[in-house]
Formats: structure tokens, C-alpha cells, sequence
């Protein structure tokens, strides 16, 4: 019954965001007109070869009138996205639910069953769909926006992706991407699964074991600062695994859908360190260990 509510609840705002984005283009076209009388008084005062005081009045008039078509376009847009994440919030619910009650799809099967280039596919695929944070003029990124940390007081999520320190079969300790199952408030432990054997590897482990993965990608275009700099030591998960190694930062992306690029510590090579490897902001955390090993 609560599954057939939340498809409901999805299909409503779906209609919702469609009827946003309808609004988007109509706003769009209506500003269109506004920005082509623009243009031509532009190109009439460099023909003339003056600015009169009724060019300045008009282009004053003009720009305005742009600026507040598209602060209501930039509004639109605002509440077509908040649409889009209450949509993502409400599948990751029903996603949960339907795992408790032993239900499994084709876009989630069980791990234990899935095929290695499956996850794969599936861990890609959750880098490029995090959301890129778009603040409001001023407005400062929040926690778990790119490089800045959760808040002290944080706790994450059932159904949240962690990297997670747990202790190998020989004995070493190694950071992996799991999911959270839970969080004991009393013991200040979590409940955890291995991304790559969900269920049969489930382990409990304190706080300061778990790194909370971004909730948002950081623009280096608007908030640079949310980034990880260049040479900063960083925890990334290795390209076609699901464990996290120590790595430094050797290029910060540039543009919001590019990955950072960076060299993982590998005793292999000369100098200590792989090529350069691309990995996306999702699986990038702060290392916790500063002395490098």
C-alpha cells in the first residue's frame, strides 16, 4: 500500500515538473523579444555613432525588464529542481522499502547476484545524477557539497553511501563504499553493507570509521572553494573497484561535469604515485590519515 502511495506522490510531481518546465519556455520566449530590442537599440546607437538620453532611458527600461525576466525564469527553474529532488528522495524511499520487503528490480537487483560491470555501470551512473548545488546570489555551499565536510553533529542516512574503514580478511584495514542500513544512537555505531557483497558483509562500525560521500557536486565555476586543491591528500575510490586508496589531487576540475584527475600513492612506480586517473566528485573524500604512509 505505502509503494502504491509513493508511485502516486512521484506521478503527481512528475506533473508538476512538467508543468514547470513548460513554464521555463514560455518565460524563455516571452524575455527573447525583450533581449532582441536590446540588441537593436545597441546596434541603432553604434549606427547613429551617439548616446542620447533617450537611448540611455530605453536601455535602462529594457534592462529591467531582462533583469526581472530572468530572475522569474532562474525561479521557475529553482522549483523544478527542489521537484527533482523530492522525486530522487521519494524513489530512494520506495527503493528501500521494496529491499526490506525482499523485492529487487531490474535497475537495483541484489549485489551478491549482480554482475561486476552491472555495479559498475550502476556506481557511474550515481556520479553523473548527483546534483550540482546552485546557491542563490551570496549564498555559501553547505555541508557534504563537494569537499566541505558533514557537520560534526551528522548522521547519515539509511540508504546513504559511505566510505567506511573496515578491517580485510588478512587483517589489513581498508576504506570501501558501502551503504548505511543503520545508526544506533545509543552506541554512536553504524550498521553498514559492503557495496560489492550487500548483506553478506555487514559490518558495525564507530563514527569516526565513516566519511559521508557529497550530496551535491561543487561548480568550480561559482565555488571553486568547495573543491579539493591541487596536491590536497585525498581518499579516492580506484576506477572499476569499489574500495577507496590515498591519493593526491593533481588537477581540480574546471567545469561543473568534469571529474577531478588525480595520482594514487603506488609503490610500483618510481616516484611513488599512478598516472593520473580521472574520478567523479561522488567517490573523492577528505583523508582522513595526513602522514603519508
Amino acid at each position: 500500500m505505502a509503494l502504491v502511495s509513493t508511485d502516486t506522490k512521484i506521478a503527481e510531481l512528475l506533473n508538476e515538473l512538467h508543468q514547470l518546465i513548460k513554464q521555463t519556455q514560455e518565460e524563455r520566449s516571452r524575455s527573447e523579444h525583450n533581449l532582441l530590442n536590446i540588441q537593436k537599440t545597441h546596434e541603432r546607437m553604434q549606427t547613429e555613432n551617439k548616446t542620447s538620453p533617450y537611448y540611455r532611458t530605453k536601455l535602462r527600461g529594457l534592462y529591467t525588464t531582462a533583469k526581472a525576466d530572468a530572475e522569474a525564469e532562474c525561479g521557475i527553474l529553482r522549483r523544478a529542481l527542489d521537484k527533482i529532488a523530492e522525486i530522487k528522495s521519494l524513489l530512494e524511499e520506495r527503493r528501500i522499502a521494496a529491499r526490506m520487503a525482499g523485492v529487487y528490480s531490474d535497475t537495483d537487483p541484489p549485489r551478491k547476484t549482480m554482475r561486476r560491470g552491472v555495479l559498475m555501470t550502476l556506481l557511474q551512473q550515481s556520479a553523473m545524477t548527483l546534483p550540482l548545488w546552485i546557491g542563490k546570489p551570496g549564498e555559501s555551499p553547505p555541508p557534504l557539497c563537494g569537499a566541505i565536510p558533514a557537520s560534526s553533529d551528522y548522521v547519515a542516512k539509511q540508504g546513504d553511501k559511505v566510505a567506511a574503514r573496515v578491517k580485510a580478511v588478512d587483517g589489513d584495514e581498508q576504506w570501501i563504499l558501502a551503504e548505511v542500513v543503520s545508526y544506533n544512537h545509543s552506541t554512536n555505531k553504524y550498521e553498514v553493507d559492503d557495496i560489492d557483497e550487500e548483506g553478506k558483509e555487514r559490518h558495525t562500525l564507530s563514527r569516526r570509521r565513516i566519511i559521508p560521500l557529497p550530496q551535491w557536486k561543487a561548480n568550480p565555476e561559482t565555488d571553486p572553494e568547495a573543491l579539493f586543491s591541487k596536491d590536497q591528500l585525498v581518499l579516492a575510490l580506484y576506477p572499476q573497484t569499489t574500495c577507496f586508496y590515498r591519493a593526491l589531487i593533481h588537477t581540480p576540475p574546471h567545469r561543473p561535469q568534469d571529474d577531478y584527475s588525480v595520482l594514487f600513492e603506488d609503490t610500483s612506480y618510481a616516484d611513488g604515485y599512478s598516472p593520473p586517473l580521472n574520478v567523479a566528485q561522488r567517490y573523492v573524500v577528505a583523508c582522513k590519515e595526513n602522514k603519508k604512509k
